[in-house]
């Protein structure tokens, strides 16, 4: 099992991340997808695929893994929150989010089958206790954390940037800025990911997708 759950892990090429800053949580991917690893060569299937969704207005999830079992877990996801906001009359706080996808991935990894399912999640947002940040693994597990996380193949280079720059009480400006150049960053070293970056922001406005033309203008043309 443990020879199948690597071999998987280096099909799924991504760089994932998630900062905290003072009133905002930031989440940002790459936009490739790849096939093959294992020993093979990666090939891009897709130069513009979506790694992070909006769960709701204020919360946001990014995504590594298996593609199928990925775009089944946010199925089943939004349907379960769906019932649950009809049963309570209430909105899920993140916490209880996190807790779900870890609760599909743990049953994901550990059902019967030839292929299981890799999947690891980023969740962030806000509820009526604050800004969240957490991070759910393969295994179903769910940490949080407060200031940064990063998950995928790039996550090494991802971490060394992160670790370099992230401050205490970061604006939100600057979370935009800090989380393009760590993806950049990870799109020049990483062969699994590249295409683009996509970020998300949520803050006391909600969760929205930042605009392509503003992560162009974070970026610096390297010489």
């Amino acid at each position: 099992m443990n020879a199948e759950v690597d071999k998987k892990i280096l099909k799924t090429g991504t760089t994932t991340i998630g900062i905290a800053c003072k009133d905002a949580i930031i989440l940002a991917t790459d936009k490739r997808m790849t096939y093959g690893g294992g020993g093979g060569p990666l090939f891009v299937g897709h130069k513009k695929a979506d790694k992070v969704y909006l769960i709701n207005d204020r919360m946001a999830v990014t995504t590594a893994g298996n593609v199928s079992d990925i775009q089944y877990t946010l199925k089943l996801a939004r349907s379960e929150l769906k019932i649950k906001k009809l049963r309570t009359k209430k909105e899920p706080t993140v916490k209880e989010v996190a807790n779900l996808y870890g609760m599909i991935a743990y049953e994901g990894i550990r059902r019967y089958s030839p292929i299981i399912a890799i999947m690891g999640f980023l969740v962030g947002g806000m509820d009526e206790k604050g800004y969240w940040l957490f991070q759910v693994d393969p295994d179903g597990s769910v940490v949080e954390h407060k200031n940064y996380v990063a998950d995928g193949s790039g996550m090494i280079v991802a971490y060394g940037v992160l670790e370099d720059s992230w401050k205490e009480n970061l604006s939100i400006e600057e979370g935009i800025k800090l989380a393009v150049r760590t993806v950049n960053a990870s799109m020049q070293r990483d062969t699994g990911s590249g295409e683009g970056i996509d970020v998300v922001v949520i803050d006391k406005n909600g969760a929205k997708k930042v605009m392509e033309e503003e992560v162009k203008h974070v970026l610096v043309p390297r010489k």
